[in-house]
């Protein structure tokens, strides 16, 4: 029932949602998914930059500290004022849906844009893409940190061990169907996952008009309590991160 398309979902969980994140990020923000990100982007003084889903704007700091101008779009009021009240210094944030962002910017008005942990959230995904295309100069990049759409799959996917080999592993339980997944449910509201094979990322980025030329896979910053647990975390990624540009 809550998602980037729906402003009263995210608007009934935004305070959970500000409590796990806060205004600098949870801890996978800052020493995983924000550093991941802000390695896709080659930002100067003259960069314009859009934070589509930017919830609580806690990439803002980030991209004013390498003098890069930073705008971040959410469709939840109830975020984008919370990102107000925490890094209005630093940016400048709009409500709006992410799937019809020239009714919000004009074409071809930035540099860079940037789906930090909220393209799952999104749908659909042509639609999204799109849009992000059309909002972007020739040449302009977009980058993407989500979590991985391979290995970590909300309610299909999970860890199991193996006694005799002491083999820690990923179990994959559904993958290559588009799914639309409750996540846990909140006092006032669920949020949804959309899960989609990265398949179907590659060809739509391509069939919007863009080349991919990074991607990263990235595992959890936790060392593990023993030798399967450690294994496991340094093989298996949490999150990836894309990098196309508009052609």
């Amino acid at each position: 029932m809550a998602h980037k398309n729906s402003p009263s979902g995210w608007d009934n969980v935004a305070s959970w949602y500000d409590g796990w994140v806060g205004k600098n990020g949870s801890d996978h923000h800052q020493k995983l998914a924000i550093p991941a990100l802000l390695d896709c982007l080659d930002l100067n003084q003259t960069t314009n930059l859009l934070d589509i889903g930017c919830g609580t704007g806690v990439l803002a700091p980030y991209i004013a500290e390498t003098g890069a101008s930073y705008t971040g779009i959410d469709i939840s009021s109830k975020l984008i004022a919370t990102a107000k009240r925490y890094h209005s210094q630093h940016a400048t944030f709009k409500v709006g849906d992410a799937r019809k962002l020239t009714q919000h910017f004009a074409p071809e008005t930035f540099d860079a844009c940037t789906f930090l942990l909220s393209i799952q959230d999104i749908n659909p995904l042509l639609t999204t893409i799109k849009a992000a295309c059309n909002i972007l100069l020739h040449g302009g990049t977009l980058a993407i940190v989500m979590v991985h759409p391979c290995f970590r799959i909300p309610r299909q996917s999970g860890w199991g061990y193996e006694k005799t080999r002491k083999l820690q592993y990923r179990r994959i339980d559904h993958y290559l169907t588009p799914l639309k997944i409750p996540m846990k449910q909140h006092k006032k509201g669920v949020t949804i996952s959309f899960h989609r094979p990265l398949s179907v990322y590659i060809n739509t980025l391509a069939q919007c008009g863009f080349v991919i030329d990074k991607l990263d896979e990235i595992t959890t910053y936790q060392e593990g309590n023993n030798k399967a647990e450690r294994r496991a975390n340094d093989e298996i990624p949490l999150f990836m991160a894309i990098r196309a540009r508009k052609i």
